[in-house]
């Protein structure tokens, strides 16, 4: 069973007044099949950790260590760490102009798998999944993210995570903007590929709306660019009722 290790990872950025340290230590294990929710308040580093992972250019890791099964994700480049089964779900997707979904999907697909899916069921398989999504054929032949709403970005995310079978996904904020109705069909994608038992999932959010839909195994409170508080579920309706003041003030336990 593959492991995400994340050990000591300290992380900052540039400023106009030097670097700024944005993570300041960040231990954290995810193993396939497990769900971790990240919370915490802005500007606690929650998405720094999803970038830095990633391999964002704009995160400098001044300390620490990522590895995936063992190979240091931090020496991999960015296609590099997506071919070893790393998956990042953003915040704010960007556009793609030119590149239609349906060649998108299918480019990625051959790059995770190592050769083109053949087309007639590849296409079957795309009109599956987005069927499954709520998501109309005729998108497949919009360019990547242009002119899409904010529940359309992140749908499209979520065909993506479930046509990709990554090992490891980071969700970042992926209900930011989502009403009710997109946000219980985007969990359901989650929930799908969660059910495989081959992807483990870290779940970046502010808001434990999504947790009502996607069930997390631990639940990690973030403050000041590091863990301060672990545990299961029943952290997150911890959350919901006393908001996270105590974490903010220096109050919560290591």
């Amino acid at each position: 069973m593959a492991t995400l290790d994340i050990r000591d990872l300290h992380v900052s950025v540039d400023t106009e007044n030097g670097p700024r340290e944005i993570l300041k230590g960040v231990d954290l294990t995810v193993k396939q099949g497990e769900t971790h929710a990240i919370m915490g308040p802005n500007g606690s580093g929650k998405s720094t950790l999803a970038y830095s992972i990633a391999g964002h250019p704009k995160y400098t890791i001044t300390g620490g260590t990522v590895t995936l099964d063992g190979e240091d994700l931090l020496e991999m480049s960015v296609d590099e760490r997506a071919r070893a089964g790393l998956f990042l779900a953003m915040q704010y997707p960007v556009e793609v102009p030119g590149v239609t979904v349906s060649n998108f999907l299918r480019t990625a697909a051959t790059a995770i798998r190592g050769e083109a899916p053949k087309l007639r069921t590849w296409v079957k398989e795309v009109k599956e999944a987005m069927a499954k999504l709520n998501m109309d054929p005729a998108f497949a032949e919009r360019n990547v993210n242009e002119g899409f709403s904010g529940g359309e970005k992140k749908r499209h995310e979520i065909l993506q995570l479930e046509l990709l079978k990554p090992q490891f996904a980071v969700l970042d904020e992926t209900d930011s903007g989502l009403d009710v109705d997109a946000l219980r069909i985007v969990s359901e994608g989650v929930n799908r590929v969660r059910e495989g038992g081959e992807t483990g999932t870290l779940l970046i959010t502010h808001y434990t709306r999504i947790l009502r839909y996607i069930k997390p195994d631990f639940v990690h409170v973030f403050s000041d660019g590091k863990i301060v508080e672990s545990g299961g579920p029943e952290l997150a309706d911890k959350l919901e009722e006393e908001g996270y003041a105590a974490y903010v003030k220096g109050g919560g336990t290591a």
